[in-house]
């Protein structure tokens, strides 16, 4: 091997080493760090994103880069496939200076637990001079690159490579008419019962029951663990370490079995990496579009799906007995695919979800161009609701509150939810074709072929393709919601009897 490249892979691993050492930390912080340890916790995640920043810009980095680009030519090759994405990301990276790197880190630290006491308090005020520093390094951020047609371009980029703010609002602009046409629809239909999902169910009952659910999925517990936190996440520390955290709402219990399968679908691509792309810019999902699809797809169409409860509803049955007495599985299914307007984005079913991501999507970037204040935002983010899904919340946490992203700075990140909804379609259509017996086997809790194609297709591959080239390499076709509206629409019809 190139003498050069194996210089540029040590110091690429260090850089990994330091941003997981930050991953412990950041997940250390919403699963067991006392309130008290905040301060402290965002120095030493300042000083090491500070560490891992300037490692990388070195200029010794940059000639390295150059050098193996004449040696490494073929971006198809894994060689070249890491130099490509690794120039990327120190172009970009060599235009932020350390010192701000560091003062993000503490932002975002003192914004977590600011974010925590807000929404447990339901106050707004507690959180508002957080959000307007977060914003103000935003904006500051997007100072540090070339003009764009959009200023919000410089931040979906950080997620989704490649994909313009306009793209997004087009794919968005072509999909919510049809989405609200539908929603339309079902509310003139007989609404489905569900109350039996709101009774109360056992915390750890249901919590040792999520973690049945993603053990067959493939979730491996040797490599991995489920802890308890604010907000569900999935988070990488190495490839045989990547772990999920889960909440227990009391008054929608049984959500707890639905952010499991959605973080088990993060945690499943991480896992299916390629051992060699290990501490280099290649771990890990392509962009955040594409890890949503596979979150997404595990929690809903899977998940939410009839044969996957015929499987499963049996052994949920026989754990909740009094509370699921007289509910057969098909009553369950269409509850638990239950379409109403909805507060809280995350329990949000899927004909209405993307809508509050269009929400929140106007609401940054009109926080990032500045036609939006921060100030004003619990009276906007209310107002939006009701012209959004006809429903006001009544109260700070239940609205604008509810997310965690803003509270560490990350803004530019929430349309991937929605690109990812979308993918998950287009993928499905692509599985079923190759995967004759999906179905049955999903009846059977048979998950491993399912699992295996993802991990062929998708996982094994990294950030080695750009997202808008894998998925045309696995669909024939750019990202595209014709197939997301096939399913809602053949999903919902038969829910509600269209």
């Amino acid at each position: 091997m190139s003498e050069k490249l194996n210089r540029l892979k040590e110091i690429l691993g260090e850089v990994s080493d330091l941003n997981r050492a930050s991953s412990v930390l950041g997940w250390d912080q919403q699963v067991n760090m006392p309130p008290g340890g905040a301060e402290a916790r965002g120095l030493q995640l300042a000083t090491l994103g500070k560490i891992a920043q300037e490692k990388f810009t070195a200029d010794e980095v940059g000639i390295l880069i150059e050098d193996l680009k004449k040696e490494f030519p073929d971006p198809q090759t894994d060689e070249g496939a890491m130099i490509r994405v690794t120039a990327r990301t120190y172009d970009k990276a060599k235009r932020v200076p350390p010192e701000f790197v560091a003062e993000q880190a503490v932002a975002a630290t003192k914004g977590v637990e600011a974010w925590v006491e807000a929404k447990q308090k339901s106050d707004f005020s507690i959180f508002r001079p957080h959000l307007e520093k977060h914003v103000e390094l935003v904006k500051k951020y997007v100072s540090f690159f070339p003009p764009a047609a959009h200023p919000y371009d410089v931040l979906l980029d950080d997620f989704e490579p490649g994909l313009p703010t306009a793209d997004v609002l087009e794919i968005f602009g072509s999909l919510r008419p049809k989405q609200v046409a539908l929603i339309k629809a079902i509310s003139e239909a007989k609404q489905v019962k569900s109350r039996f999902l709101n009774k109360s169910f056992n915390e750890k009952k249901v919590w040792n029951f999520s973690e049945n659910i993603i053990t067959k999925f493939g979730y491996d517990f040797k490599r991995g663990r489920q802890d308890k936190a604010p907000h569900p996440f999935e988070t990488t520390f190495s490839m045989n370490d990547v772990r999920i955290t889960n909440r227990f709402e009391k008054n929608a219990p049984l959500a707890t079995l639905f952010s499991a399968m959605h973080e088990c679908g993060h945690a499943l691509y991480e896992l299916g990496g390629n051992p060699a792309y290990e501490r280099t810019p290649l771990a890990g999902g392509t962009s955040l579009a594409v890890h949503e699809s596979q979150s997404r797809m595990w929690e809903n169409l899977v998940g939410r799906s009839l044969p996957f409860w015929e499987h499963f509803y049996p052994q949920l049955k026989k754990t909740f007995p009094s509370q699921l007495e007289g509910v057969n599985v098909k009553t369950f299914y269409k509850a638990v695919n239950r379409v109403e307007p909805s507060l809280i984005r995350v329990n949000a079913d899927e004909a209405t979800y993307n809508l509050h991501i269009m929400l929140r999507l106007e609401i940054e970037i009109g926080m990032v161009d500045g036609s939006i204040q921060v100030r004003d935002l619990p009276g906007i983010w209310n107002a939006k609701m009701r012209d959004y899904l006809g429903i006001t919340p009544p109260n700070d946490a239940q609205g604008v509150l509810q997310d965690i992203h803003w509270s560490y700075g990350a803004v530019g990140y929430f349309s991937t939810y929605a690109l990812g909804n979308i993918v998950s379609a287009q993928l499905w259509e692509k599985i079923n074709k190759e995967i004759k017996n999906l179905e049955e086997q999903i009846r059977k809790g048979q998950f491993a072929e399912l699992r295996e194609w993802l991990r062929v297709n998708i996982h094994q591959y990294g950030h080695k393709y750009d997202p808008a080239d894998l998925v045309r390499k696995i669909t024939g076709q750019g990202i595209d919601s014709a197939a997301y509206v096939r399913y809602l629409t053949k999903k919902y019809s038969d829910v509600y009897g269209l």
